[in-house]
């Protein structure tokens, strides 16, 4: 089947969805909403058999729903309608929500069904990103898959919405979430300014003032003190405390008006110099946890952005998980991302964007050197989330890579950037040299299975988190008798010393290709990060995913598979 991608951007939940429609053999091409007139002209180049959108924004035009079929992927369930969905579920503790795929018509979500599905919400108020990327995800794969299956049926007909059953009571809807409608007071207990936050995260915030300055706020926990509301008690680790009228809670990232979501005591600078350092209750970034034979290292930064100080805060954790003596160490992320490479927004911030982006490629680099170079342990890198540019090639280097069923890769760089990480020396070593010349030079994401088909990755766990863990336990634990320990130990000596080039020829090589990169910006590194950080829309579908606009390309890619 032809199938076109029309979307807002292509975000985690496009890039599932390609990567799926084309593993089941379907032609899958992409468009991006840019503005009407191109919708129109990108939908009559496809000539699709149907068009499929898993995040639009935009309104679809009248021209392309009455002459094609097209099915939207409404994050909410059946009745539910308008862009605000998961914050009103999220801030309205409601137990149950879902996905609907509904077909276009004049008025927006109010189309026929063509299918849905329903989950339990988490009791813990989820940040609206990470219920994005997981449970709503999984729902609209499992909606998209039984939408191909009935657009293969010239007999189907979609429900309309008036005759369909509505699973979650009261739906219908919703007008657009407004700051005000977000806003808090800090005299409100933890708990509910928690909750709004998070319906808010990671955009696009909710609007408050906290050490006098007027920002927006993210990434917000519970603290474990109490103090009087609004004042900032404490900060650690980049995040401050703030007192509630019940408890306080912790806000990790801030963001003025007009410029980008950094770290909040970045924002604050200045304005903490009598605020003590302390944890608070505060979930640490990085932990370090043994069972028996086995030790893992979690990390967990916020959107999968690592800065200098996040690397080298990395780098201490795995000097001191390596020193210890047992024999397996697993190196994973949390679940929601597992890293996306040196952190855009510092850089960007920076009095001296080349000065702090070196340090910060720098830094990274020493984590995955520490990685590759382990002699003492067999180390598992475990991507219990997605991972895309330097943050994809970080955990490459260990004896064993896994990854949780669902996650997507992007194993490429783009924004101008050659890359480092030691890619060059740990992706040929993967996948072959042909092979990491094309995911490098395509720039195109990878799901588990493709993942796992080429080498990249040697096995793929469950896709619920608590399985996951446990599974990832017994690959750990099955590594830790002493023959098939030795035998990891003594193949990565043997692979080491049959490398005719050290390690180092690979980081000297990368680096000088990114010194040209960041400090001459011979490849538009500033422009492409300034787009990106301040949401700047494309002008234009990049050709490696609109296809339909070059069909000699798309004919010969159809071709080959």
């Amino acid at each position: 089947m032809k199938i076109l991608l029309l979307v807002s951007s292509f975000n985690g939940l496009t890039q599932r969805a390609w990567c799926a429609l084309r593993e089941a053999g379907h032609e899958v091409s992409v468009e991006l909403a840019i503005d009407e007139s191109t919708i129109i002209s990108g939908v009559e180049a496809a000539k699709p058999d149907l068009v499929l959108c898993p995040f639009l924004k935009e309104r679809v035009p009248a021209r392309v729903w009455q002459n094609w079929r097209t099915v939207i992927i409404h994050p909410g369930p059946v009745g539910d309608r308008g862009p605000s969905s998961l914050d009103y579920a999220i801030m309205n503790r409601l137990p149950v929500w879902g996905v609907t795929a509904l077909q276009a018509v004049e008025e927006m979500d109010a189309g026929p069904i063509w299918a849905t599905r329903t989950f339990p919400m988490p009791d813990e108020a989820p940040r609206k990103s990470v219920l994005y990327n997981s449970l709503v995800a999984d729902a609209a794969l499992q909606c998209i898959a039984e939408v191909v299956g009935k657009a293969g049926d010239p007999t189907f007909m979609p429900t309309p919405l008036e005759f369909a059953h509505r699973p979650v009571p009261g739906t219908g809807l919703q007008p657009t979430l407004r700051q005000d409608d977000r806003a808090f007071s800090w005299e409100d207990d933890a708990e509910t300014i928690v909750r709004r936050v998070r319906a808010a995260d990671g955009f696009p915030g909710v609007r408050t003032e906290v050490a006098g300055l007027v920002v927006n706020a993210f990434d917000a926990y519970p603290g474990n003190v109490a103090g009087a509301p609004g004042e900032v008690l404490a900060h650690y680790n980049g995040s401050v405390l703030v007192g509630t009228g019940r408890g306080s809670v912790w806000l990790g990232y801030l963001k003025e008006p007009g410029g980008v979501k950094l770290p909040a005591t970045m924002v604050l600078a200045g304005r903490l110099r009598d605020v003590p350092n302390a944890q608070a209750g505060l979930p640490p970034q990085i932990e370090y946890a043994r069972h028996g034979d086995v030790g893992t290292l979690t990390f967990r930064f916020y959107n999968g952005a690592m800065s200098t100080r996040h690397c080298r805060q990395l780098d201490a954790g795995l000097r001191y998980a390596l020193s210890q003596d047992t024999r397996v160490l697993v190196v994973r992320s949390g679940d929601c991302v597992f890293s996306n490479g040196i952190h855009l927004g510092v850089i960007e911030a920076a009095d001296d964007p080349a000065v702090e982006g070196w340090a910060n490629i720098r830094a990274i680099n020493k984590v995955c050197r520490r990685i590759i170079t382990a002699s003492n342990q067999v180390v598992i890198a475990a991507y219990a989330g997605n991972a895309g540019a330097g943050g994809a090639m970080l955990g490459l280097g260990a004896d064993i890579v896994v990854a949780r069923s669902g996650i997507v890769l992007n194993p490429y760089y783009e924004m101008g950037l050659y890359g480092s990480e030691l890619h060059t020396y740990t992706l040929p070593d993967r996948v072959g040299d042909e092979l990491a010349m094309r995911l490098t030079t395509d720039r195109l994401p990878v799901d588990t299975t493709r993942a796992r088909a080429i080498g990249l990755i040697d096995a793929v766990g469950p896709r619920e988190p608590e399985e996951f863990a446990q599974w990832l336990h017994d690959v750990a634990v099955a590594q830790t008798g002493r023959q098939r320990w030795r035998s990891i130990l003594e193949a990565k000596v043997e692979r080491a010393r049959d490398t005719v080039r050290p390690l180092s020829y690979y980081e000297t090589r990368e680096l000088a290709e990114m010194a040209r990169d960041m400090f001459d910006d011979r490849k538009g590194f500033a422009a492409a990060r300034h787009a990106f950080m301040y949401k700047q829309k494309p002008t234009e579908t990049p050709s490696k995913l609109a296809l339909h606009r070059q069909p000699d390309v798309y004919d010969q890619l159809v071709a080959v598979g």
